[in-house]
């Protein structure tokens, strides 16, 4: 009997350091362990909103503008890369957290209204501040890149969007990639093509169908909590 006994397989070490660093993103609570369908929601809902909230924003303005300066896309484009991945990691991290401490469901209701609020605000038309406009260029482009498109993302739209995202997925890692994916989306055209691309793209368009989206999320949101 104990020469017939089996030995368990030992897991695959790729395996294990998958699964290792799964449990270490649950752990921080960057990557919940949900279902999967409900991480792709997290993500596609996320890279959608954004991408139609971005066209006509003020940072695909700056995008505009510093290419228009430059005339270098590539380290422009890692540039508004390296600053979107900081920004809305953070912002996403920022919505989970208050989102862990705060369930209760006073707090879903404020962020059910909240993405009917940001369905007003898309509407509205945006500009780009005359201090962002001036950018200073002391060091390379991606430099200057990046450190002017985080400090114009600072309380953009896009931003709160995020925020408003990672407290409802509750997923740091979806919901900052589909956000990253979305502004890409939106300004990899915009530092190639520049104010050709304003010209024809109808931006009216974009802001009812980013607002639709807004408004669909949060009434999505109100009745699953009416019910």
């Amino acid at each position: 009997m104990w020469g017939s006994a089996k030995l368990p397989k030992a897991r695959p070490m790729a395996s294990a350091v998958r699964s290792g660093w799964a449990g270490l993103l649950v752990a921080l609570r960057l990557f919940p362990a949900r279902p999967r369908k409900y991480f792709m929601e997290a993500f596609f809902t996320s890279t959608a909103i954004v991408a139609f909230a971005e066209i006509g924003d003020k940072t695909m303005l700056l995008a505009i503008l510093l290419a228009t300066r430059f005339r270098q896309p590539l380290p422009i484009i890692l540039g508004i890369l390296a600053a979107t991945l900081l920004n809305h990691a953070l912002a996403a991290f920022a919505g989970q957290q208050v989102a862990g401490l705060l369930d209760a469901p006073w707090f879903r209701w404020a962020v059910a209204l909240g993405f009917v609020a940001m369905a007003l605000w898309t509407l509205v038309p945006d500009k780009i501040d005359d201090d962002a406009g001036e950018v200073s260029h002391k060091g390379s482009v991606f430099l200057t890149t990046t450190i002017a498109f985080f400090l114009v993302e600072m309380g953009d739209k896009t931003q709160i969007a995020t925020v408003a995202l990672g407290a409802q997925y509750q997923s740091v890692f979806m919901v900052a990639a589909g956000t990253t994916l979305g502004m890409m989306i939106a300004n990899v055209p915009a530092v190639y093509l520049g104010e050709e691309l304003v010209k024809r793209v109808p931006l009216n368009v974009m802001r009812w169908i980013a607002a639709g989206l807004f408004l669909a999320l949060g009434i999505w949101q109100i009745w699953g909590l009416a019910v």
